[in-house]
């Protein structure tokens, strides 16, 4: 995968463990992955990004090898509070105090909270095909239900999207990858991922994290909209996805920061690392080589 350089960590929390992986030298950068992937989603990029940073790729709580902790009505387990504070415990492991954040999907929603609630320690982020979850509720439409129909199935009560999907993992990780790539072919990498989610406690966490999204989390999010950050924030995202199609993502970001939102549309779908690798080193190099 790419990463054969990099040294594996696994990071005791209170709650468990959180794995992921380092290289390189120069200041901290913390990678984190989307759904439904794990920090390999970074295999074309981090080995490049490790000549410029100290490069950590982590697995979110619920994927990959890091842990999956039961949850409960409230969600709490899997609020973005709770994933960003997993990641402080990553850099506290490696003695780093201040660092910058790269999120891809709902790790850029953890990038966001992590940059939130440690203000004195995220230099800069750059979020990857998303906007603020809390915006894209409030604007959500039959068009936004439409291109974002999993946010609405996942959310379901307990037992129903999880059993759905059990019935046939595969065919679901296809479907995502597929169609949000618009038919990008992974390779060897698509069953990694296929290996890492369809356990069923995974399979639950996921969908608690989407649940946690859409209750929690804009609780979160609402009682701190207007306590702006003061760092840099990067904006990217795929000209051939639905991101910069329905929403203005540099305005949208520009609300959350006092400094001057960057960023722009790339020749890309979905997964952005992923489908031009070459591109997307160049912009976060650039970018937080800036800071």
């Amino acid at each position: 995968m790419k990463l054969q350089n990099f040294k594996e960590h696994f990071v005791s929390t209170p709650l468990g463990k959180i794995f992921c992986r380092s290289h390189g030298s120069g200041p901290a950068l913390l990678l984190l992955h989307g759904y439904p992937q794990t920090h390999l989603m970074w295999h074309k990029t981090a080995p490049s990004l490790s000549e410029h940073f100290t490069v950590i790729a982590a697995d979110l709580r619920g994927y990959g090898d890091s842990m999956a902790p039961a949850s409960d009505d409230k969600h709490q387990m899997y609020s973005k509070r709770s994933m960003a504070e997993d990641m402080i415990h990553v850099m506290d492991y490696f003695s780093i105090d201040e660092f910058f954040v790269a999120g891809h999907d709902r790790g850029g929603r953890v990038a966001h909270r992590l940059a939130k609630d440690y203000r004195k320690r995220v230099k800069g982020i750059s979020v990857l095909d998303i906007c603020p979850t809390l915006d894209m509720y409030e604007a959500t439409d039959m068009k936004f239900a439409q291109s974002y129909f999993h946010w609405f199935f996942l959310i379901q009560p307990k037992g129903l999207p999880e059993k759905m999907i059990e019935s046939n993992p595969k065919k679901w990780i296809d479907h995502c990858l597929n169609k949000w790539s618009g038919g990008h072919q992974f390779g060897e990498i698509e069953n990694a991922y296929l290996t890492a989610f369809q356990n069923p406690q995974r399979i639950h966490a996921s969908c608690e994290d989407y649940r946690a999204a859409a209750s929690i989390d804009l609780e979160h999010d609402r009682s701190d909209r207007n306590q702006l950050l003061g760092i840099p924030i990067q904006v990217l995202w795929g000209s051939k996805g639905v991101v910069g199609r329905q929403f203005k993502p540099l305005e949208i970001w520009q609300k959350y920061t006092t400094c001057k939102v960057e960023g722009r549309a790339l020749d890309s779908a979905h997964f952005i690392p992923e489908e031009i690798p070459l591109e997307t080193i160049k912009e976060l190099t650039d970018f937080f080589s800036s800071i």
